[in-house]
């Protein structure tokens, strides 16, 4: 697992309506950001990535959010 800052490359923005957390979307370029720990993981990794508290953990093209109320969900651009 690469343990990579996001808004490094990325600048973030709240998908406005917020999405209901029971049905968060996905895609390339669709983010979560645990409200715990602020750490962003793509909603979609194709390489292992988890959360620093373990809310968001994936790999594989799969992501497991164990407390969806504790996500934001994010459109990523790059800087």
């Amino acid at each position: 697992m690469l343990n990579i800052d996001l808004r490094k490359i990325y600048n973030f923005y709240p998908v406005e309506p917020a999405p209901d957390p029971n049905a968060l979307p996905a895609g390339g370029d669709v983010y979560y950001e645990c409200l715990d720990c602020a750490v962003v993981v793509n909603s979609v990794p194709h390489i292992k990535a988890v959360c620093a508290c373990g809310n968001l953990e994936g790999g594989g093209g799969k992501l497991t959010v164990k407390n969806p109320g504790r996500v934001r969900v994010v459109k990523g651009k790059l800087k």
